[in-house]
């Protein structure tokens, strides 16, 4: 399968020429055709050794999370970077990282929408932040601030005690009119977080991030949120479903968000009763691994050739080799579902938890983009007689990004320094393509 972006090839004859007759036939679009668009709260991951005394000076309290002022925050960072006290700073924000995931698989373009420092310093925080995003990542559409973009303080203390200090700044301040329409009319997603929408009331990030859902809804462009935490949807999970029905087309989630949004602690049944709302799940579920639900028409469904599996529902898995559409686009819609365990039963050693699930919806975003690249580019191609969602089946997507969130867990940043290898041919792609 032809995935968007330009990969080295290691054969002599590139792969991509063996049939000259269709190269003049069907030539390949230019790179940049298809792309994803993020909105993210922009802020950095400052990792730094301290004593018990600079905790108590700076009013935090030992082993806890707390929010601080704009100018406390200034102030402690100040004297960080004096005593050389920082041990790593990092890019961070759900979203943003999602974005620099996807670039680095895709090898092609993603945008992201935010805030950043009118003025950056070299070697200061706003400064790591666009050091440590891929180039393929596009930042030009950023909104220019006066001040600091948001900040997360992780302070370890001797004895190893993890303080958090998070200081927002000015990374809620996205206007509405800075969402660039022609940009999110012409990508393949939108993806959002459930922070967007749920910030202090006078923050005009929920008015722009709803501005940007009337133009993906306006040029039919899905939408894809990720929940983010528990406790966001816990606090009214009703207008959440709300939200979702109106507004979203792709939930992305771990189990505990799950059940907090649809009151079931089963994955699989949080995931069907998710479909309810939105047209494509994907769920995480730790070391039980990866659910994926959709819809496909009942015409074209296609039998796994993988063992069935019990569960809430019984032998969920049978249709798991059909390809996902919207719910609108099916005329006979047949739930479909899939799962897949942790990667080599996961890591030997987990060095990090954070972006996993970010991970594993990169993935899923690529391919939908693969999807929309294969459809420009072989517009007659019997794959798309139906206007599929995804380009693989539900149990592909499921492998993929089963694969780069065991890349995640098995390093320290959320964000890939490299691609993946090259996905090799599966069961279930050879039985679609018959």
């Amino acid at each position: 399968m032809k995935f968007p972006g330009k990969r080295k090839s290691k054969h002599y004859f590139p792969v991509n020429a063996r049939d000259p007759l269709l190269q003049q036939i069907q030539p390949e679009s230019e790179s940049g055709t298809c792309w994803v668009v993020g909105i993210d709260q922009t802020l950095v991951d400052i990792e730094a050794k301290v004593d018990d005394a600079f905790i108590t000076r700076y009013g935090l309290s030992a082993g806890h999370s707390l929010v601080i002022a704009d100018d406390v925050a200034e102030a402690l960072y100040q004297e960080l970077v004096s005593n050389d006290l920082i041990t790593h700073q990092f890019a961070g924000g759900t979203i943003g990282n999602t974005m620099h995931n996807y670039s680095v698989l895709a090898d092609d373009r993603s945008v992201l929408l935010g805030v950043m420092c009118d003025n950056v310093k070299i070697g200061s925080y706003a400064y790591r932040y666009l050091c440590n995003t891929s180039s393929r990542t596009d930042l030009n559409y950023l909104q220019g601030v006066d001040g600091a973009i948001g900040r997360c303080f992780t302070l370890i203390s001797d004895s190893g005690e993890r303080t958090f200090a998070i200081s927002p700044g000015h990374m809620n301040q996205l206007r509405p009119e800075n969402i660039p329409e022609a940009v999110i009319a012409g990508a393949s997603a939108l993806v959002l977080s459930s922070y967007l929408v749920r910030c202090n009331p006078g923050e005009p990030m929920p008015e722009a991030t709803m501005q940007a859902v009337a133009y993906a809804k306006k040029h039919n462009v899905p939408v894809v949120l990720t929940l983010g935490t528990k406790y966001v949807i816990a606090d009214n999970p009703q207008w959440w479903r709300d939200f979702l029905k109106e507004n979203v087309s792709i939930l992305a989630m771990n189990e505990e968000e799950g059940h907090a949004l649809t009151g079931e602690s089963d994955p699989l049944l949080a995931a069907d009763k998710a479909l309810d709302w939105v047209d494509l799940v994907l769920c995480t579920a730790g070391p039980i691994g990866l659910y994926m639900a959709g819809f496909t028409e009942e015409e074209v469904k296609r039998k796994t050739q993988h063992p069935l599996l019990p569960g809430a529902i019984a032998e969920f898995n049978q249709y798991e080799f059909s390809r996902a559409l919207r719910h609108k686009d099916c005329e006979h819609p047949l739930r479909i579902y899939s799962h897949i365990a942790p990667y080599m039963g996961g890591p030997e050693k987990i060095m990090n938890t954070n972006g996993a699930g970010d991970g594993a919806l990169a993935a899923l975003l690529h391919d939908i983009t693969a999807n929309n690249y294969h459809r420009t580019n072989v517009p007659n191609s019997s794959k798309h007689k139906f206007n599929w969602l995804t380009y693989s089946s539900l149990a592909q997507v499921c492998k993929y990004a089963n694969r780069v969130s065991y890349q995640v867990l098995n390093q320290h940043s959320p964000r890939l320094t490299r691609g993946l290898p090259e996905r090799e041919d599966s069961l279930e792609e050879a039985y679609w393509e018959r």
